[in-house]
């Protein structure tokens, strides 16, 4: 919200300037005296033109404002949708005017390619991965997804459901009205949880240490402890804190390496030694805290001493240990001899700070006091999360897998049994007591509000023949013009077999006619989600969902 400061500034300079001027005359200056005519002054069309932009833009303006906050109520969700009506009514030129501009106007990405995992019939088991969150879209699927896709490779099939959670409402009213896209904050996982039937509930923080949030989560999951059976935290990334700058682990020894291959591979070196020898250091920027674990980024910067990593070096941006200030860490870099830098973010998602406070464009921006320093050509940025690593992936895993291990009387292979176990369409068709024939089903998806059965039709119909289940559902339009079941690496595979399409029309409720497709989707089993991927027909990409058809 830099831009909303810098305008409440320059207001007030204008009235300063104002006040001062209507004062004493400044030397040299002509005095003018305005006589009161008592007669209103008549603006032109392109002054009430001007005023009746101003007025509109101020209105979401206003909008925005309301729900750019950590606390959600009751009508947040009609805030949300009403911000987002009131945005698109506006001109071009009326956006512009608009104080937060990018709020509704930067593109980060495709919001339809992330999962936000947040539908119910979750099971017995479940892993919450709960993350701050990032309102960039790319930076979300890529980095808070693929640490949720990780986990869910490893788990699911072992009788896991893989749900999410984001602990900044002010991130998820954003994603909320510009994309419609809902994400449960904590309270609303854990009360989802609850109204499923969740016994096992294993937290999966993807916080970079424990913290101030850390511990606030913490807070929060344990006032729900009366509602499951077993509540098991997981370790955030880099472990425990350690007593002081000098204490380093296992874990803050990998995310060092990974971190720093990937860095210099995407730079487009060979090794870190070639990179130093052509002068260049590798600056990783986290985000700093107040918290007394603020030592964690002293101890990253003695892990890559002792790893030998000479020409990488840690920041934050809030310069919290104060060592770790950009203009500390730009000192440091000069008095090592390094002329060029490439600067990198040291935390799980590369969103808001990533974006803004490291690559931004603005002066306090850190490229923008590297370049001052270094010259604007020798500093270049990557753009990338931890999350989207598979190195890094892999650490949460190992820690998922620690806890479990560690809880008394839990272990994994206690959660599963024959009520997860995946059957056979024809013996599932056997135990429901489906005989052939015909049947209305209900069709959900993780993204309802762009993936969804045609709303001219209740339900789905399920054909089951020879044991074998079939559903016919009709989609909202022609948008999605192939269906797959699996993944998307496997609709793209030569040969990959999609599921039968057929146009048909249908009648909104005015009665207008229009042509929609509908899919056969083959059904192993009902009531449990399966992956199928979809192929956008105007972007030309595909996308992969978690369905689930049930009765």
């Amino acid at each position: 919200m830099r831009k909303r400061i810098l305008t409440l500034l320059a207001a007030v300079s204008m009235t300063f300037t104002t006040a001062f001027t209507a004062g004493a005359p400044v030397y040299g200056q002509t005095v003018k005296k305005t006589v009161k005519t008592g007669k209103k002054t008549k603006l032109s069309a392109k002054q009430k033109k001007a005023a009746s932009d101003r007025k509109a833009a101020d209105r979401v303006q206003a909008l925005i404002d309301k729900i750019y906050v950590q606390n959600e109520t009751k009508t947040t969700d009609a805030d949300c949708r009403k911000a987002r009506l009131e945005w698109d009514k506006l001109t071009k030129a009326q956006k512009k005017l608009v104080d937060d501009y990018d709020y509704f106007g930067r593109d980060t990405g495709d919001a339809a390619c992330d999962n936000p995992l947040n539908w119910n019939h979750i099971g017995k088991n479940e892993i919450l991965v709960v993350s701050f969150g990032t309102s960039f879209n790319d930076s979300r699927e890529k980095d808070i997804g693929g640490v949720e896709r990780a986990l869910s490779d490893a788990y699911s099939s072992k009788g896991w459901s893989i749900r999410r959670a984001f602990t900044s409402q002010i991130i998820i009213n954003h994603i909320n009205a510009r994309d419609n896209e809902k994400i449960d904050n904590v309270d609303k996982a854990l009360s989802r949880a609850v109204s499923n039937g969740v016994k096992n509930l294993v937290i999966q923080p993807t916080h970079l240490m424990h913290g101030k949030e850390y511990d606030e989560l913490k807070a929060e999951v344990e006032t729900y402890a009366d509602k499951f059976d077993h509540i098991i935290f997981s370790e955030p990334l880099l472990g425990e804190v350690g007593t002081d700058s000098s204490s380093v682990n296992a874990d803050k020894e990998k995310v060092a390496k990974a971190v720093t291959a990937d860095a210099v591979r995407t730079a487009g070196f060979a090794s870190l030694d070639e990179s130093a020898k052509a002068g260049t250091a590798f600056v990783f920027m986290g985000h700093g805290t107040s918290h007394q674990a603020n030592i964690t980024y002293d101890q990253m910067q003695t892990q890559m001493k002792e790893l030998g990593y000479k020409n990488v070096f840690i920041g934050t941006v809030e310069g919290k240990p104060a060592d770790t200030a950009c203009k500390e860490v730009i000192n440091k870099v000069k008095a090592a001899g390094y002329s060029k830098v490439v600067l990198r973010p040291l935390m799980v998602v590369a969103g808001d700070h990533a974006n803004n406070d490291m690559a931004g464009s603005d002066k306090d921006s850190w490229k923008s006091q590297f370049a001052n320093a270094f010259g604007k050509k020798n500093i270049s940025t990557q753009i990338a999360g931890l999350g989207r690593i598979p190195e890094i992936e892999s650490i949460y895993k190992d820690h998922l897998d620690a806890a479990l291990a560690a809880e008394k009387g839990f272990s994994v292979n206690a959660a599963t049994g024959s009520s997860i176990s995946v059957l056979s369409s024809q013996v599932l068709a056997t135990k429901r007591g489906l005989k052939d024939g015909s049947y209305k089903v209900d069709f959900t998806t993780d993204l309802p509000s762009m993936f969804y059965m045609n709303t001219a039709y209740k339900k789905a119909k399920l054909t089951v023949k020879n044991g074998k289940m079939t559903a016919f559902v009709p989609l909202a339009s022609t948008g999605i013009d192939k269906l797959y079941v699996g993944s998307v690496s496997g609709a793209k595979k030569s040969g990959a077999k999609y599921c039968k399409r057929k146009t048909v029309t249908v009648k909104d409720s005015d009665g207008k006619k229009s042509k929609v497709y509908a899919f056969y989707i083959p059904v192993k089993q009902l009531g449990k989600e399966f992956t199928v991927s979809i192929h956008g027909k105007k972007s030309g990409k595909w996308y992969a969902h978690q369905v689930k058809i049930s009765r």
